[in-house]
């Protein structure tokens, strides 16, 4: 018991003295990681890397980025979410293929994964420590993420001064709503074939929350075609849709449409549901908040401000 007790302190002081420090991340797993990591790489771009690069992180490496830093996707989360003159990150493979030559080649000293990323670990910490974070609803809510990881990295200050400043705005934008969202639900839906519920692991989510807005649960009424979804949606039926009218109805075309707008925003939900403006109450009532989800479906302070910025604008009409 004492050597134990003995050979974990020194692991500890000889971690200390090298400049690390050992950690326990999402998957409760111990992990040793430099106190102040330069070279981070992450295994997901929106929902690891954009949290760091708005607490000014620049990363050497993404999952999903081209060898000369291109955006596989039809978004780069970047350049829409982000007011920065940060040098993007180079890519480390094609999706579903990491290629562990290029990772190596980037010489990282961190690779920050999700929580979906555990069957990955074995093969990438041969090549630096892996932190597992989580990001999927459930585990994580609004910008949770980007706080968590602040710790992770050594930005603890930057990310609490992002917070100080968020929180001024997000009473100056209650101040120019109508009335006080306190007592008001609302449903954000994001369309993409189909309808779905936006789950919590958002900064659309976290703005309309700490206006004072309350989520309504499209389960709790019979709403939900499933609860299975992705990390960010959970599929909602048509028929229980027409059904629910929320207090304020948040709706925003698939990033993955350049038709983001509020005219294209109608136009792919008439799509899905025709005539929809014509009985569905939020429409006739006006009780509609349109967004961007490129800007505001990131776990970042900078897409809740984005999203402070669609309401202001809405209240104002």
């Amino acid at each position: 018991m004492r050597l134990s007790i003995l050979l974990a302190a020194l692991v500890a002081a000889n971690a200390a003295l090298a400049g690390e420090r050992a950690v326990t991340d999402d998957a409760g797993r111990a992990v040793t990681i430099p106190d102040r990591p330069e070279r981070i790489v992450v295994m997901h771009e929106p929902l690891l890397g954009l949290p760091l690069m708005d607490l000014g992180v620049e990363l050497v490496g993404s999952y999903g980025r081209t060898d000369d830093g291109e955006f596989v996707t039809a978004v780069d989360f970047m350049d829409t979410v982000l007011d920065t003159d940060l040098a993007k990150p180079k890519g480390i493979g094609p999706f579903g293929q990491i290629d562990l030559e290029r990772l190596r080649a980037l010489e990282p000293d961190l690779i920050i994964g999700t929580d979906l990323n555990i069957d990955k670990v074995e093969q990438l910490s041969t090549v630096a420590p892996v932190y597992l974070q989580n990001v999927s609803t459930g585990k994580a809510y609004g910008f949770s993420v980007e706080e968590d990881l602040a710790k992770v990295v050594g930005r603890e200050d930057t990310f609490t001064k992002r917070k100080a400043a968020y929180l001024d705005r997000v009473a100056e934008v209650r101040k120019a709503l109508p009335s006080d969202p306190a007592g008001q639900d609302y449903l954000a839906v994001f369309l993409t074939d189909q309808l779905n519920a936006v789950g919590e692991t958002s900064g659309a989510i976290q703005a309309l929350e700490d206006l004072g807005y309350s989520r309504l649960e499209p389960e709790h009424e019979g709403g939900a075609a499933g609860r299975g979804g992705s990390m960010m949606l959970v599929p909602l039926s048509v028929e229980a849709f027409g059904q629910l009218d929320p207090d304020l109805l948040v709706l925003m075309n698939s990033y993955m449409n350049d038709a983001r707008e509020e005219a294209g925003t109608r136009a792919a939900l008439d799509r899905i549901m025709p005539g929809w403006e014509k009985f569905l109450k939020p429409a006739k009532e006006g009780r509609i908040l349109f967004l961007d989800s490129a800007k505001v479906t990131t776990p970042t302070v900078a897409s809740a401000e984005h999203t402070l910025d669609a309401v202001e604008t809405w209240a104002k009409r």
